[in-house]
């Protein structure tokens, strides 16, 4: 659906977001400042005890210093209520009391054409549900009663009804309601005959399962044959324009509303499945409806739970399923969004397993889920001699070829380092720090890629980097210790010069801080009034963490050299060194990934690609620090912020000796220099 130009900036301009996450969260008035819209509460979207969850009334966004969640009122509602975009939108301008825009006419049309399909499924769902309380599907509740263990009740819950023999019971009936054919037709439920007679019913003698989309509408049914020799054990309706199979899921909205209240989003593989699970407890269960989950429906999966659960039949085909599912899947990986799999006792679906052991069992195997990487490894290893280097090669190859289609860096270079992991394991090397081999030799460890051709042409292992290369500031925790400094030096200059806090407001928001102490700084300073003086900024930090996070963040020489925290105040100066830190953070961060990818050994390509990837950051690193440098080589600065070129000021002392004013000069020098 279409909005207007207007209507979404309408929107937003009549909702208070504090009202709106004021529905599901208690702000800590003591931390809040209502007058100015600013309202801190523990996270709705992570478990936490302090209050890192930040709402801007008057600028409309919210943002976690936790979770790192963030987003507006629309966004709010969607993750909160889970529901989607338009959803959100209709809920928010019901409580604005704004009228959804009408939509044009062909769209109009076309809604209006949905809607009759719609009340058509509807009459269908009542007819079949009726046909299975009469005489005609007698066979089918003994079925569902007897071999599936569904009571009536049960079977009202879930909708299901039957479908009786014969090849024109439900279209005379939709007749009788006064329901054309051609509706019939544009739902799926009756087929055109190719001999030239009226059309005929779709599903016959079969026990029907309306399936829903995730605003309810009944959209298509699946249907189970009684007769044993049928052709097809399932059917489900065609595609029609109420009906795309690939991107709908059985079960879809309550599956959502409980997977909302904090249930694991189950996948299971058909719609007995679902109903077993469900009847059992596991109310957040979905299914595909075709022969393998699609990418629109992981998509789905992923807007109701961020990690669904794969449970599929513990047979061959279904340990087929879940191998070909990891290759879809690989593509669309984000941060925090995965599948994981439970892999079910062989020969048992989650039905089977749930009679046979309970509710217990199915906890137990879904508790035991593997992650996606670990099912990936499996997949690739198992079952494979690789007792020569040509099949180890081989392996590599393969596994960088699957790396490479995850397109989130992060998560490329996380799934890189768990497979260079399980590699070790496999082939004997220990996964401890470079340098130590399997025996605790002082070597490196096989890294795919690694030239061991010495000189001589025999093969033999790289030389372990030497002690004083392992203790640089430069590699593993120092480099860490260098993000720090710069966050530290960041923290200090807003605390110093809290007029520049709004200009780099989206440095605190998005800045992930993992020096101690430097998060809850952040958090603090982002609810700061850019108003308040230096002081003011220091006594609510201190009064909120006391004094020692203060004299901890001061404590380094980088930190109280720098010249705005020398200089309070001086906004230009602050400006100048807040862009050069941020910069030069920025840059390490990117090394630092840049290297771990390397180390990885399975990267975006082969070794020439990661050689230009480091150097391109090593320059991009050295182009940063050189630059305050060749300032810092160039001039000193004076008592009163200016800037002065060493040579100039060379010969001023020069001439300041000459006329006997040394003194002077000396006592003008800088305490410092920049």
């Amino acid at each position: 659906m279409s909005l207007p130009d207007g209507f979404l900036d309408e929107l937003r301009s009549r909702t208070s977001l504090a009202q709106v996450a004021g529905r599901k969260v208690v702000f800590d008035m003591r931390k809040s400042n209502q007058a100015k819209g600013d309202f801190w509460a523990p996270c709705p979207f992570h478990q936490e005890k302090t209050a890192s969850f930040h709402v801007d009334d008057r600028k409309g966004f919210y943002y976690c210093f936790g979770c790192h969640a963030k987003g507006d009122a629309i966004g709010f509602v969607q993750e909160t209520e889970n529901v989607s975009f338009i959803e959100a939108i209709e809920i928010l301008a019901r409580e604005a009391g704004m009228e959804m825009p009408a939509p044009d006419p062909r769209a109009k049309a076309r809604s209006d054409r949905r809607g009759q399909l719609a009340e058509v499924m509807e009459e269908a769902v009542k007819f079949f549900r009726l046909q299975l309380r009469s005489g005609a599907g007698t066979a089918a509740r003994s079925y569902l009663a007897g071999a599936r263990g569904l009571n009536e009740a049960a079977q009202d819950r879930w909708e299901i009804g039957f479908a009786p023999p014969g090849w024109e019971n439900l279209r005379e009936h939709l007749t009788a309601k006064g329901l054309a054919e051609e509706l019939m037709l544009g739902c799926g439920l009756v087929r055109p005959s190719d001999k030239g007679r009226r059309p005929y019913d779709t599903f016959r003698n079969r026990i029907m399962f309306p399936i829903r989309d995730a605003r309810g509408r009944v959209i298509a049914f699946g249907g189970r044959a009684m007769d044993p020799d049928d052709n097809a054990k399932y059917l489900n309706s065609p595609e029609t324009e109420l009906f795309d199979k690939g991107r709908s899921l059985y079960n879809h909205a309550p599956a959502r509303e409980a997977a909302g209240k904090g249930a694991p989003l189950i996948v299971a593989e058909g719609y007995m499945d679902v109903i077993a699970l469900g009847e059992a407890g596991f109310a957040a269960t979905v299914a595909g409806l075709g022969t393998a989950i699609t990418e629109a429906q992981l998509q789905l999966m992923w807007r109701i739970h961020d990690e669904p659960i794969i449970a599929l039949d513990g047979d061959a085909a279904g340990l087929r399923a879940a191998m070909g599912l990891i290759d879809r899947a690989l593509p669309l990986l984000e941060a925090g969004r995965s599948l994981r799999f439970c892999l079910l006792p062989e020969g048992q679906d989650p039905d089977e397993l749930l009679k046979a052991g309970g509710p217990a069992a199915m906890r137990t195997a879904l508790e035991a889920a593997l992650p996606m990487v670990s099912l990936l490894w499996r997949r690739e290893t198992e079952g494979k001699v690789l007792d020569s280097p040509e099949r180890r090669a081989k392996l590599d190859k393969d596994l960088r070829a699957i790396l490479k289609k995850i397109r989130d860096p992060g998560v490329r270079s996380h799934y890189a380092e768990e497979v260079r992991r399980l590699r070790a394991e496999l082939f004997g090397f220990s996964h401890g720090p470079v340098g130590q081999g399997a025996q605790g030799q002082d070597r490196a460890p096989w890294q795919p890629g690694t030239n061991w051709r010495g000189r001589s042409g025999r093969f033999k292992p790289a030389a372990a980097p030497s002690r004083s290369t392992l203790s640089s500031r430069l590699v593993g925790a120092d480099e860490r210790s260098a993000l720090v400094l710069h966050e530290a030096v960041i923290l200090a200059t807003l605390i110093a010069t809290p007029a520049l806090l709004e200009e780099f407001s989206h440095t605190l928001e998005e800045t992930p801080f993992e020096g101690e102490g430097h998060a809850a700084l952040a958090g603090l300073l982002a609810g700061c009034d850019p108003q308040d003086s230096g002081a003011e900024v220091e006594a609510k930090i201190t009064a909120a963490f006391g004094p020692a996070i203060l004299e901890r963040l001061r404590s380094e020489r980088h930190v109280s050299l720098a010249p705005p925290v020398r200089r309070p105040g001086d906004v230009e100066v602050a400006r100048l060194c807040l862009a050069e830190e941020i910069a030069k953070l920025s840059i390490q961060r990117g090394t630092m990934r840049d290297i771990a990818e390397a180390i990885a050994g399975f990267g975006e390509g082969g070794e020439e690609w990661i050689d230009h990837r480091l150097e391109l950051s090593a320059r991009a690193r050295h182009t940063a620090s050189s630059s305050g440098d060749s300032d810092r080589t160039e001039y000193d600065i004076a008592e009163n912020g200016a800037r002065i070129a060493r040579t100039e000021r060379s010969a001023f002392d020069e001439f300041a000796q000459m006329i006997g004013l040394g003194d002077i000069a000396k006592a003008g020098k800088p305490a410092g220099r920049k």
